[in-house]
């Protein structure tokens, strides 16, 4: 595990695996930060508490865990170079279209980030991200991440990450897909065409 301290007295701990009660603090605060998104996103933004026990221990996902002044957990960003722990995504897209990246090891995926929600305006977000930023720098790495629409255009955080990404980093940020849902609500059956009219 390595360590880092930042200004406001954020410590940041990188752990390859997260003991169970932690992990089970850390998946009430998961559930709080996203839960609300159950309505407001069509594809499934919340790993179910299995799939999140699984993930706390998988040593191919890094945590970054934030930490206040007093000890307490405040926050946790994962982040992955073996794409296949990330369920919902192409590793053979990141193959294909970043190859020599793919070569060194050097293709990274973002799986979340959360903020306990007293601790949101406390730069505990930018403190996880700009420590992650530092190790895909080191490794002139590319980094894949999604938002759904409502954080995106909404919540606005896709402008924010951006310009966080573009304040730590000298990097070229492209949006490489995009997956529209669309809902067809039926009313009953089509009406008979009307009658010809005689000539």
């Amino acid at each position: 595990m390595t360590e880092k301290t930042l200004p406001e007295a954020i410590t940041i701990t990188v752990a390859t695996s997260v003991d169970h009660e932690t992990a089970t603090r850390y998946y009430q605060l998961y559930r709080d930060t996203f839960s609300e998104l159950a309505t407001r996103a069509v594809a499934r933004q919340l790993l179910h508490e299995e799939e999140f026990m699984e993930e706390m221990d998988d040593e191919r996902v890094m945590k970054y865990l934030a930490w206040s002044a007093e000890g307490e957990l405040i926050g946790m960003s994962t982040l992955t170079r073996d794409l296949s722990t990330v369920p919902w995504i192409s590793p053979d897209y990141f193959a294909h279209h970043y190859p020599e990246h793919t070569a060194r090891n050097a293709v990274f995926y973002l799986g979340f980030t959360l903020v306990e929600r007293r601790r949101r305006q406390a730069q505990v977000f930018q403190a996880m991200i700009s420590t992650i930023v530092e190790l895909l720098v080191e490794e002139r790495a590319v980094c894949g991440y999604d938002l759904c629409a409502f954080n995106d255009k909404i919540v606005g955080l896709g402008p924010s990450i951006e310009r966080l990404l573009h304040r730590n980093a000298d990097l070229t940020l492209t949006e490489i897909d995009l997956q529209t849902y669309y809902s067809a609500v039926f009313d009953g059956t089509v009406p008979p065409p009307a009658p010809a009219e005689a000539p």
